[in-house]
C-alpha cells in the first residue's frame, strides 16, 4: 500500500521532524481497522503536503504498542518532532477525521500562539501581542490566538477585541466567558446614558471607572467600583459589579491588579 513500516526512527521519529507523521496501528484481524483504514489512505493522499501517514502492524510491532499505550486499534497517534502531538482511537467518519486533524496538526500560527503563551507567563505583554498579531495575519480565524489577543488589547481597542473574541467563541470553552466580558466592557466604554444616573449615590465614581476603562486604565476603575459598592450596590442596575467582573475575567486571576483587589471586591458584594 505505500504506508507500511520500514523503520521506526527513521520513518517516524525523524520523518516527523519534517513533516507530522500520522502513525494508524491497525491488524489484519480487525473489522475497524478495514474500515478506518481506506479512509486514512485516501486523505494521506489528498494531504501529503501537510502530513504523511505510516501504517504498524500491531501484531508484528507489539513492543511499539506497548511502549506507545495502544490498548484498542485502530489506534491513531499524531507525531511531530519525535512525539505524540495528538491522538484517538476506534472509528471516525471521514469528515471528523478532516475536523481532527485540521485542530491537531502543527502549524506556524499555533507554534507563534504557543511562543505567546510563554511570553504571557512571563508578563511581556507587548511581545506577546506582536507574536499573536503575526499568528492572525498567518491564520486569521484561529480561535486561541483570537482569544488571546482580545483579551490583551480590549482597554485600547474595544471594538476589535469584540470582533476577535466572536472568533475565540469558535474555539476553546475557556473564551466563552471572555467573549462575554469583553462585550460587557465594549459596551460600557460606548455607554452615552450615564448622566440620567447622576443623582444616585456611587456615580461619581461609577462615572470614573468608565471614563478608567474608556482610557484603558483598568487598574484605576476598579478601585472606585469598589467605592460603589460600599454606598450603592445596585446602581445601574448590578452594574459595579457587573463591570469588575467582566474586568477581572479578562485580566486573569493572576494579574497583579486582580490580586490587588479581586478579596475587597468579593467582600463588598456579600
Amino acid at each position: 500500500m505505500g504506508f507500511e513500516l520500514l523503520s521506526f526512527e527513521e520513518d517516524v521519529l525523524k520523518a516527523s521532524r519534517k513533516k507530522p507523521v500520522l502513525v494508524d496501528f491497525w491488524a489484519p484481524w480487525c473489522g475497524p481497522c478495514q474500515t478506518l483504514g481506506p479512509i486514512i489512505e485516501k486523505l494521506a493522499s489528498e494531504q501529503a503536503d501537510r502530513w504523511s501517514l505510516v501504517k504498524i502492524n500491531s501484531d508484528d510491532h507489539q513492543d511499539l504498542a506497548r511502549q506507545y499505550g495502544v490498548k484498542g486499534i485502530p489506534a491513531v497517534k499524531l507525531f511531530f518532532e519525535g512525539q505524540v502531538v495528538d491522538e484517538f482511537t476506534g472509528v471516525l467518519p471521514e469528515y471528523a477525521i478532516k475536523q481532527w486533524l485540521d485542530k491537531a496538526l502543527p502549524t506556524k500560527a499555533k507554534a507563534l500562539v504557543a511562543q505567546a503563551e510563554k511570553l504571557l507567563e512571563m508578563e511581556e505583554e507587548q511581545d506577546a501581542i506582536a507574536k499573536l498579531e503575526d499568528a492572525l495575519l498567518e491564520e486569521p480565524l484561529n480561535a486561541t490566538g483570537a482569544g488571546l489577543l482580545a483579551g490583551l488589547i480590549v482597554f485600547a481597542d474595544a471594538e476589535r477585541a469584540l470582533e476577535l473574541a466572536r472568533i475565540a467563541a469558535t474555539g476553546e470553552p475557556r473564551f466563552m466567558a471572555l467573549g462575554s466580558a469583553i462585550e460587557h466592557i465594549a459596551a460600557c466604554s460606548n455607554r452615552t446614558d450615564l448622566e440620567s444616573l447622576q443623582n444616585e449615590k456611587g456615580f461619581a465614581d461609577y462615572l470614573k471607572a468608565v471614563e478608567a476603562i474608556r482610557d484603558g486604565k483598568p487598574a484605576l476603575a476598579l478601585p472606585l467600583l469598589i467605592e460603589v459598592l460600599k454606598v450603592n450596590r445596585y446602581l445601574d442596575d448590578d452594574g459595579a459589579r457587573k463591570l469588575g467582573v467582566a474586568l477581572f475575567t479578562v485580566l486573569g486571576a493572576a494579574h497583579p491588579t486582580t490580586l490587588s483587589y479581586r478579596r475587597t471586591f468579593d467582600m463588598w458584594l456579600y
